[in-house]
C-alpha cells in the first residue's frame, strides 16, 4: 500500500490496545518495515490485483524521492533556500570567474544553502588550476636546467580562492557542531511525544482531558525541531500512526472528531488541486519545488481524514505525484540526451588536441600557430557543457592527458633551442655593453650610424629565455633612448643655426642677382669664386629648405656662361661646388655614389678610347689608307675629345677623393 496508508503500520513499534469507536477491543500490531500487513486500511479486505501493485510501486518510487529531499531538509533547514540558485556549469567558468562566484555564495548570508555549489566550485576549481600548476612545472624544467633551482609559482587566485574557501570551511564548521547537537536533542524530544501518544489510549481517562493532552502534544510536535535524516521518515510515521490510531480507536467526541477530519480533508482538497495545476507547469523543477512543500505540509501540519477518504485523497495526490515525477525524469532524460551530445563534442576535441600533440613543426612562429590552436579547443572544452556524471572524471582526465602530451611535445622543442637562445642572450649582452658604451657619446656623426647599425642587428637577433628577456630589452632599450633624445637634443639645437644660415643666403641671393661682371676675366673669376666661400660659409640650411642650393647654382651657370671659361674649368669648378655641399651636409651615402658613377664613367671613356684606337689601326692597315684619310682624321679627332673628357672625370674622382680624405 501507499505512505498513507502505510503510515499506519509500516514505521511504527511497539503494540498497542486501541478501543475501537464502537466499544470493541482490537489489538493493533505495529510492523517493521518489510514485514506483511494484515491489518486492512477498510473494513473489507481486498487482495490487490498486480496491475495495482505495480502502479502502487511506480507511485511509491515517486514519493520515495520527494521522501528523501524533505528529510535531507528537515535535517538542515538552509537547505531549503539550495534551490535559489541554479547550479552552473562550473567547469566551463575561468578560474577568475570561479573565485568571484566563490566570493560571492561565501558572502551571503545563506551560504549554508548554497554548499554543493560551493563544493562544486572547489571541485572545478582545483582540478583546473593542478592542470595550470602542471603546465607551469612542465615549462619550469624545460628553461632550467639547475637541479638545485625549485620549482615555484604562485598566484593571487588560489590565495583568494583559499581565503574565501577557508571562511566558508569555518562557517560549515560552527554550523554542524550547532545542528548536531539540536538535531540529538529534537530526535529525543520526538520520541518522547510518541511515547506520550501511546499513552493517551486509556479507555479509564478522561475524554476532554485526553483530548487536551492531545492537542498539547500536536503542539509541542509542531515546534519539536529538526532531526536527523535518516530518523525523518521512521519517526514521523511512528507519531501518525499513533495519531491515527487515537483518532479511530479512542472514543472521541464525534462532532469534533468530525470537523477535525473535514476540515483535514479540505486542506488535503487544496493541496491536490494545487499539485494537478503544477502538473500542467512549464517549469518542472519549478513545479517539483513546490511539491516537494506540498508534501511536507501533508505530512507535518495536516492531520488525518475520515477512513471513508483516506485512501481516496491519498490515492489521488500520490497518481499527481507519480505523472509529476514522470514529467521530471522525461527532462532527466531530455538533459542526459544533451549531456551525451556535449560529451561527443569532448571526445572531438580531445582527439584534435591529441592530433597537434603529434604534429611537427620546427619554428617557433609554428608553435606559436599550434599553441593558439590547442587554447582555443582549451576554451570549447569547457565551453561544451555538462557531460553525464559518470564519465565526468575519466573525460576530464583524458583532456588532461591530451593537453599534457601536447605541452611536452612543444616543450621537447624548446629543450632542442635553449641552447640557440642562450646564444642570442650572449650577443644581445654584447650589443647592449655596446649601447652603453655609446650612449653618452657626443661625436654624432660617428656614433650615429653605429648605433643604428646595432638596432639592426638586434632585430636580427632571435629570442632570449624568457626569465631575461624583459631584462636584457628594458636596458637595451634605456641605452639607445638615451643616446638618441641627446642627438634629438643637439638636432634641436643645429635647426636654429639652419634656419639663420637659410635667412642668410636667402638675403645674400638678392644680392647676387645685382652682381655684374666687370669684364677682366680674372677680376670676375675671383669675385665669382669669392661669392662661392661666402655662400658656404653661411653653412647648412635646413633639409626642406634645400632648394635654395639649385637657386644659387643656377646663378652661378649664368655667370660662368658670361664669363667665357673653359667647359673643363665651368665644369670643374660647378662640381667642386657641388661636393663640398655633399661634405657639409655629412651626406656619405651621396658621396659614395658619386664616386662609383665617377669610376662607371671613367671605365666607359676609356673603353671608348680603346675602341677608337683600334679602329683607326684598321683603318691605316687598309689599301685604300689615303681614300680613308677624312675618316681617320674624324677618329683621332673624337680620341682626342674622349681624352679631354677622360680628364676630366680623372680630376673629379682626385679631388673626390681628397675631399673624403680630409
Amino acid at each position: 500500500m501507499l505512505e498513507e496508508k502505510n503510515d499506519n503500520l509500516l514505521a511504527a513499534d511497539g503494540n498497542v490496545e486501541n478501543n475501537s469507536v464502537d466499544g470493541t477491543t482490537t489489538t493493533a500490531k505495529v510492523l517493521e518495515p518489510g514485514e506483511p500487513s494484515d491489518f486492512p486500511a477498510e473494513d473489507n479486505v481486498v487482495t490487490p490485483s498486480s496491475e495495482e501493485t505495480v502502479s502502487e510501486t511506480n507511485n511509491q518510487t515517486a514519493i520515495d524521492a520527494i521522501a528523501t529531499t524533505n528529510a535531507e531538509e528537515s535535517e538542515d533547514e538552509t537547505l531549503k533556500e539550495r534551490h535559489d540558485i541554479p547550479m552552473r556549469d562550473y567547469d566551463a567558468l575561468s578560474l577568475e570567474d570561479l573565485v568571484e562566484e566563490l566570493k560571492a555564495l561565501v558572502s551571503s548570508e545563506k551560504a549554508m544553502s548554497f554548499k554543493d555549489h560551493i563544493e562544486e566550485i572547489k571541485k572545478a576549481f582545483l582540478a583546473k588550476y593542478n592542470h595550470l600548476l602542471e603546465e607551469k612545472k612542465e615549462e619550469f624544467l624545460t628553461e632550467n636546467q639547475d637541479p638545485n633551482e625549485e620549482f615555484q609559482y604562485h598566484s593571487p587566485l588560489k590565495t583568494n580562492f583559499d581565503k574565501y574557501y577557508s571562511h566558508f570551511r569555518d562557517t560549515k564548521n560552527t554550523h554542524f557542531k550547532s545542528l548536531q547537537t539540536n538535531l540529538k536533542t529534537n530526535l529525543e524530544n520526538r520520541l518522547a511525544i510518541v511515547e506520550e501518544l501511546k499513552e493517551l489510549i486509556n479507555p479509564q481517562a478522561n475524554i476532554k482531558d485526553t483530548l487536551k493532552h492531545f492537542n498539547d502534544l500536536r503542539e509541542r510536535w509542531k515546534n519539536a525541531g529538526s532531526i536527523p535524516k535518516d530518523k525523518y521518515n521512521h519517526v514521523w510515521n511512528n507519531f501518525h500512526f499513533h495519531v491515527e490510531n487515537f483518532y479511530d480507536y479512542l472514543h472521541l467526541d464525534r462532532e469534533a472528531r468530525d470537523l477535525d477530519f473535514k476540515h483535514n480533508l479540505e486542506q488535503k482538497q487544496k493541496i491536490v488541486a494545487r499539485v494537478e495545476e503544477l502538473v500542467k507547469e512549464a517549469d518542472i523543477n519549478k513545479a517539483f519545488r513546490e511539491l516537494q512543500d506540498l508534501h511536507r505540509i501533508w505530512k507535518e501540519d495536516i492531520g488525518p481524514v475520515s477512513r471513508e477518504h483516506r485512501d481516496d485523497i491519498w490515492n489521488k495526490f500520490s497518481d499527481l505525484t507519480k505523472q509529476m515525477h514522470d514529467k521530471r525524469e522525461v527532462l532527466f532524460e531530455n538533459q542526459r540526451g544533451t549531456e551525451l551530445e556535449n560529451l561527443e563534442k569532448k571526445k572531438e576535441i580531445i582527439a584534435k588536441i591529441e592530433i597537434l600533440a603529434t604534429e611537427k613543426v620546427n619554428a617557433h612562429a609554428q608553435w606559436m600557430a599550434q599553441i593558439e590552436k590547442v587554447e582555443a579547443l582549451r576554451t570549447a572544452f569547457f565551453s561544451a557543457g555538462k557531460v553525464p556524471s559518470e564519465v565526468n572524471e575519466e573525460t576530464w582526465a583524458s583532456f588532461k592527458t591530451a593537453v599534457r602530451n601536447f605541452n611536452s611535445f612543444k616543450n621537447s622543442f624548446y629543450k632542442d633551442i635553449k641552447k640557440d637562445q642562450n646564444d642570442n642572450l650572449s650577443m644581445k649582452t654584447a650589443l647592449v655593453a655596446k649601447a652603453k658604451e655609446l650612449q653618452e657619446s657626443t661625436d654624432f656623426a660617428v656614433a650615429t650610424p653605429i648605433m643604428k647599425q646595432i638596432q639592426e642587428e638586434w632585430k636580427q637577433i632571435g629570442h632570449v629565455p624568457r626569465k631575461h628577456s624583459d631584462k636584457i630589452w628594458q636596458e637595451f632599450k634605456n641605452a639607445c633612448n638615451h643616446y638618441f633624445d641627446k642627438l634629438k637634443e643637439q638636432k634641436n639645437e643645429e635647426n636654429g643655426e639652419e634656419v639663420e644660415a637659410f635667412d642668410n643666403k636667402k638675403a645674400y641671393l638678392e644680392t647676387l642677382r645685382e652682381f655684374q661682371l666687370t669684364g677682366d676675366h680674372k677680376t670676375d673669376l675671383d669675385a665669382i669664386k669669392l661669392h662661392i666661400e661666402t655662400w658656404k660659409g653661411f653653412g647648412k640650411v635646413p633639409f626642406p629648405r634645400r632648394h635654395i642650393e639649385g637657386k644659387f647654382n643656377k646663378i652661378l651657370d649664368a655667370l660662368f656662361e658670361k664669363l667665357s671659361l673653359s667647359k673643363k674649368d665651368t665644369d670643374m669648378i660647378r662640381f667642386a661646388n657641388r661636393m663640398d655641399q655633399l661634405s657639409e651636409s655629412h651626406d656619405s651615402r651621396k658621396l659614395d655614389s658619386e664616386k662609383i658613377f665617377i669610376m662607371r664613367k671613367i671605365d666607359e671613356v676609356q673603353n671608348e678610347i680603346f675602341q677608337l684606337e683600334n679602329n683607326i689601326q684598321f683603318f691605316t692597315n687598309t689599301r685604300n689608307a689615303k681614300k680613308e684619310n677624312s675618316i681617320v682624321l674624324e677618329v683621332r679627332k673624337n680620341i682626342a675629345i674622349h681624352k679631354e673628357t677622360l680628364d676630366v672625370w680623372k680630376e673629379k674622382l682626385k679631388q673626390l677623393r681628397n675631399l673624403k680624405i680630409e
